[in-house]
């Protein structure tokens, strides 16, 4: 809603005169729908259903061509003595069966070319058990099965009819694409009557459909019925082998009181509901025609909707050009200034229009360009004094630190030791020249290792070597940058608090590679930090204490520099951003894990 009124109070005009050619051009066009509707809907009404009673008509059609030929193989079939005997002739010696089987397949062939117009395939059984099918992988179905089949229940007790019948053993739930609808016919003695047989001729739902899917489109479906209300065949594939008896229903109605057509609701939809019954197969084709579907075919409202777009946005530009003239100027002028307030301080504005608005434009212009002006001397000041307090950090170099380091050396001179002295003064300068340089500078991996393998020798030569040290540092990480004394000061936290009690230790230096971050870690074995939040970010150590001995960073005379842990994660954090800084992991009794994470930056 506040949106709304912001664009409303710089384009009110433009909006009144939008609204009412809107609501005028709508009303217009609705009217006309709605009358254009119920004139197509009564015209759909008469015409239709004529149509798609003569389609019904050439549907039957097929279907009794169709039924025709099934009536001519059943009955080559009851007329064939070689196709008798096989079914009933007890003999089982194998060269004699042998034969009965080539000639029965030959004869089943020969019927079959008779429906060759049609994919069906042609199964008999006989009362001797023997059995034959044209094609068991059209209609893959067992023999003992089919002969306890509903299939063959049915034809026995109707024995002198061809019957139809979905056979709905040979679909699953979720798949319809096998099902077969089956015409049976059991085969009868002549003069006896007595049953000898079954002839089962199939043809898949699929194929059947063909008979009328010519005539289906969207929203005009055909469906066959049985006397069940079972649908047997429908080119709506998920509707084939479910009962609907409303359907079957209005079949009926129509039937008995011979209607063209019912107007109705069927499956839930507005339908008009064509019915014609089919003797030979006892079903009955019904035509379900979806009113709504059909009309959204027969009226293009895309089309309207379209044109009625078309004349709305003609009046529109016609409206947009005559009030843009007049007040496009003054209406640019004061987006701009209100975006001001929004901290967008780039959005200039084009100075156009008369006099009076160029000077406010100008005026506004101008107005902008001191206002970056001072933003960025704002922002070089803030940098440089984030400098300055980095460089006051890093230059922190304990003076105790370096007596004591020259104390030592001093003592190693005059103990004749003059390699080790040596060794020390050169860590000692390597340490200096990359501790006092450019603050801005950061030197690669490799370099900080060598800065904290000359620290810990230095500190070696003073306090011993039971303090061991260890670098693991993954190959691809030497090359990345990072800031120095980053390391160093946990490093030197560890070295005098971790061990207070303890003679001996292990300090671990591990650094690798975390997706697009550089993990530097520094682990030991001492006595750990107490009244530390585990994994916190940048966790204050300089207040926790170990047990029974202080771990902080005060200066001391065995301090390198006056870095804190505090320090170095608030230089990651400005340097980098929040995402970046240090994390501390420790138990008492059990060491403690630091954890710094840097973006991997090669250059």
């Amino acid at each position: 809603m506040k949106a709304f009124l912001e664009k409303f109070k710089y384009h009110g005009l433009f909006i009144k005169m939008f609204t009412v050619t809107l609501v005028s051009i709508i009303s217009v066009s609705l009217l006309t729908t709605l009358v254009m509707m119920q004139m197509s809907e009564r015209l759909f009404m008469n015409t239709f259903s004529i149509t798609n009673g003569k389609i019904i008509n050439q549907v039957q059609t097929n279907f009794e061509s169709f039924s025709y030929s099934i009536v001519t193989a059943t009955n080559n079939v009851q007329q064939s003595g070689t196709l008798k005997s096989f079914l009933t002739d007890p003999d089982e010696r194998s060269v004699p069966t042998l034969k009965r089987y080539y000639e029965a397949n030959t004869q089943i062939k020969r019927i079959q070319s008779g429906v060759s117009a049609y994919p069906v395939n042609m199964t008999i059984t006989g009362i001797n058990g023997r059995s034959h099918s044209s094609d068991s992988t059209y209609w893959p179905r067992s023999i003992e099965k089919l002969r306890s089949s509903k299939l063959t229940e049915q034809a026995l007790q109707e024995p002198r009819r061809i019957l139809y019948e979905l056979d709905q053993d040979s679909m699953t739930p979720d798949n319809n694409s096998n099902a077969v609808v089956v015409a049976m016919k059991t085969l009868l003695e002549r003069t006896s009557g007595q049953p000898y047989g079954q002839l089962y001729i199939a043809i898949r739902e699929k194929d059947f459909r063909k008979f009328y899917t010519s005539f289906t489109s969207g929203g005009n479906d055909v469906v066959i019925l049985n006397q069940a209300g079972m649908i047997v065949s429908s080119n709506r594939d998920q509707l084939v082998g479910t009962t609907v008896p409303e359907l079957l229903t209005y079949a009926k109605q129509i039937e008995e009181q011979q209607l063209d057509v019912m107007d109705t609701t069927a499956m839930g939809k507005s339908s008009l509901v064509l019915s014609k019954y089919l003797p030979t197969y006892d079903f009955y084709l019904v035509n379900l025609i979806d009113k709504q579907q059909v009309m959204s075919q027969m009226v293009d409202f895309k089309l309207v909707v379209l044109i009625s777009l078309a004349i709305v946005l003609l009046a529109l530009i016609i409206v947009f050009v005559i009030s843009r003239r007049l007040t496009r100027s003054l209406t640019l002028l004061a987006r701009q200034i209100s975006r001001v307030t929004k901290n967008d301080f780039n959005n200039y504005t084009s100075v156009t229009g008369s006099y009076e608005i160029k000077q406010l434009g100008n005026a506004y212009n101008y107005m902008l360009d001191e206002l970056n002006d001072y933003i960025k001397r704002l922002i070089q000041t803030q940098k440089d004094q984030r400098n300055a307090e980095l460089s006051a950090l890093q230059m922190q170099i304990n003076p105790h630190f370096l007596y004591n380091t020259l104390a030592s050396i001093k003592i190693l001179v005059q103990q004749g030791n003059k390699d080790k002295a040596a060794e020390t003064i050169n860590a000692l300068i390597s340490l200096l020249q990359n501790t006092v340089s450019n603050i801005s500078e950061t030197i690669p991996v490799s370099q900080e290792l060598v800065n904290l393998k000359n620290y810990v020798f230095i500190n070696h030569v003073r306090y011993g070597e039971q303090i061991r040290v260890n670098y693991f540092a993954d190959k691809d990480c030497m090359g990345a940058h990072l800031p120095k004394l980053v390391i160093q000061p946990f490093m030197e936290n560890a070295f005098f608090h971790a061990f207070h009690e303890r003679r001996e230790g292990y300090i671990y230096v591990l650094i690798s590679r975390e997706g697009d971050s550089l993990i530097c870690e520094v682990v030991d074995n001492g006595v750990g930090i107490s009244g530390l939040s585990n994994g916190e970010a940048g966790a204050e150590v300089d207040g926790a204490t170990r047990e029974n001995g202080e771990r902080g960073v005060h200066s001391a005379s065995h301090f390198f520099s006056g870095i804190g842990i505090r320090n170095v994660h608030d230089r990651l954090t400005l340097l980098y951003g929040e995402g970046y800084g240090v994390t501390i992991v420790s138990d008492p009794g059990q060491g403690t894990r630091v954890k710094i994470k840097l973006p991997l930056l090669f250059e």
